[in-house]
């Protein structure tokens, strides 16, 4: 609001970030110390965990709050955009890790999906 940064760009990028260092260093930490599968878990766990709880408790106080039996959410070009990103990588992620590689991610994943991140942040951007 002081800087006149618009919302979508504050949480596509300082928000997202800062909300997700401590899982980044917490992930790279065990991830250098042997435990891939803890570190992997938690990429995926910690999201997840953040979507369907942070998104059912929002809702729910939204019910209560409005008294509304239905609130309808507009999914904004932002947003479907995300969930393509997201489609994007766990596809590639299931088909490079469990299909091709027979249950072993390949280190390429890694750059693959930083990659895939600059675009869906320079894409975004572009909305």
């Amino acid at each position: 609001v002081v800087l006149r940064i618009p919302n979508y760009i504050m949480g596509l990028t300082v928000l997202a970030w800062g909300n997700s260092m401590a899982d980044l260093s917490a992930n790279v930490t065990m991830a250098r110390k042997g435990l891939a599968n803890m570190a992997i878990t938690a990429c995926f766990a910690g999201p997840l965990f953040n979507i369907l709880v942070g998104c059912g408790a929002g809702f729910g106080v939204l019910r209560n709050v409005t008294q509304n039996e239905f609130n309808y959410v507009t999914l904004t070009p932002a947003i479907n955009t995300g969930f393509l990103f997201c489609f994007i990588n766990c596809g590639m992620l299931l088909v490079s890790g469990l299909v091709i590689n027979k249950g072993v991610i390949p280190a390429g994943h890694g750059y693959f999906a930083l990659a895939l991140y600059f675009v869906y942040i320079f894409t975004s951007l572009l909305l």
